[in-house]
Order: C-alpha cells, then structure tokens, then sequence
C-alpha cells in the first residue's frame, strides 16, 4: 500500500492570508463597481462597449482565416469544459497523492465559480452583441464571460496548485506564462468573435481573480494556519 505523502512544507511568507485576502477584496469591489455600472446601463460604459465590437467585428468579417483560428481556439483549446476538465484531472491527481484536503477545496473553489457565474447571467439577463452577419454566435446572457471567468478561476486555482506542491521556479515561470495567455486569450476570442462586450469579459476576468484570491486566503486562514 503506498504511504501517504504529506504536502510540501509552507513557508511563513506563504502562510500569510494578508496579501491574498487585500487583493481578493480590491477584485471584488471592483466587481462590483462594474456590476452596478452594468446593470445601470451606464451610457460612457456602454458606448465604450459598442465601439469596441463594432470596429473588432468589422475586421472579423474581412478575415475568416483569422476568425477560424478564434473559434478554434475558443471552442476548444479554451472552451469551458476543457477547462473543466484540466481542473479536475489535477483534482483527481491531488487526491491520488494523498492531499485529499486540498483536492477537496480546489473542487469546491472551481464549483462555486460556476455557481456565481451563472447566477449573474441571470440575474443581469444582459443579452449579447447582434448582428445582421455574424461570423459565430453563443448561447445564455453575456454577464460575465462564462469563458473568461471559467478561464480565469481554473489557470489561477492551477498555478497556485503548482505553488502548493513546491514546484520549482522555472516551473512556475511556464505555468504563469500558459495561465496569462489563455486568461487574455481567450477574452480576446470572445470579443474578436462578436459574441460578447468589453466588459462582460473585464468582469470575468476580475471576479475570477477574485474568487482565486479569496479562496487562496481562506485556505491558508482555515488549513494552513492550523499548523504554526
């Protein structure tokens, strides 16, 4: 029977909630700001919006090469539930290596992202760019990008998987690298694609930000601190 292994030691400087739990609260007042904003339909916010999808879906239509590669990329190599299953590969993986506790909160963490997420859509019910020749097209209310957030919350929960199992700089260098190019990736799919506003996709970003951080905090507030 394999024995368990324990996690990696925690340093002092990692177990401190202070950090995450500011940035954590900064993301999600500014969440909220944006929310109020949108639901308020604020006119400087939503001429910004349009004018954004306007001159991206301009050159969408001129370029389905490019926009081809969007979809790819949007349907697939970023689609939700590929990130889903990232997620839960590394879950299954945690808990394989006996850090079922930690497995256990990575889970939920992911859960309770989905859950937000599609609270708002529906209770912000904001419908999504139309068009007269649309060059691809989405389901569900655009508040927030169910891409973005998704994308967001899974690349941070696994960068901070990574930080919780000691890997090593160079490690940690790539897997900041593949996180940050598939966060602003794939909001830059979803607005070149017409399919959202610039701030559906700002507001995914900043909530899964949030999420991230204010889970990292707890975490280390509830498990972590236990062994000082």
């Amino acid at each position: 029977m394999r024995s368990p292994r324990p996690a990696p030691p925690v340093s002092p400087t990692l177990r401190r909630t202070g950090g995450p739990a500011r940035i954590g609260a900064v993301l999600a007042a500014l969440s909220a700001v944006l929310l109020t904003l949108v639901a308020l339909s604020w006119s400087p916010l939503m001429s910004f919006d349009r004018s954004v999808v306007r001159t991206l879906h301009r050159s969408a239509v001129g370029e389905p090469g490019i926009v081809q590669v969007n979809r790819i990329l949007t349907d697939w190599v970023w689609d939700p539930w590929t990130m889903r299953a990232l997620i839960a590969a590394a879950v299954l993986w945690l808990w394989w290596r006996r850090d079922r506790l930690f497995a256990v909160w990575i889970a939920a963490t992911t859960a309770l992202g989905s859950a937000v997420q599609q609270t708002l859509k529906w209770a912000v019910g904001r419908e999504r760019p139309q068009w007269s020749d649309p060059v691809d097209s989405a389901h569900y209310a655009a508040f927030p990008s169910g891409h973005a957030m998704t994308a967001t919350v899974v690349c941070g929960l696994l960068v901070w998987i990574a930080v919780h199992r000691g890997a090593g700089p160079r490690a940690l260098r790539w897997c900041g690298v593949a996180a940050a190019v598939s966060v602003v990736g794939v909001g830059v799919t979803r607005l070149y694609l017409g399919v959202h506003w610039p701030t559906d996709v700002l507001a995914g970003w900043l909530m899964g930000a949030a999420l991230v951080a204010l889970s990292v905090a707890a975490y280390r507030t509830a498990v972590l601190s236990r062994g000082r």
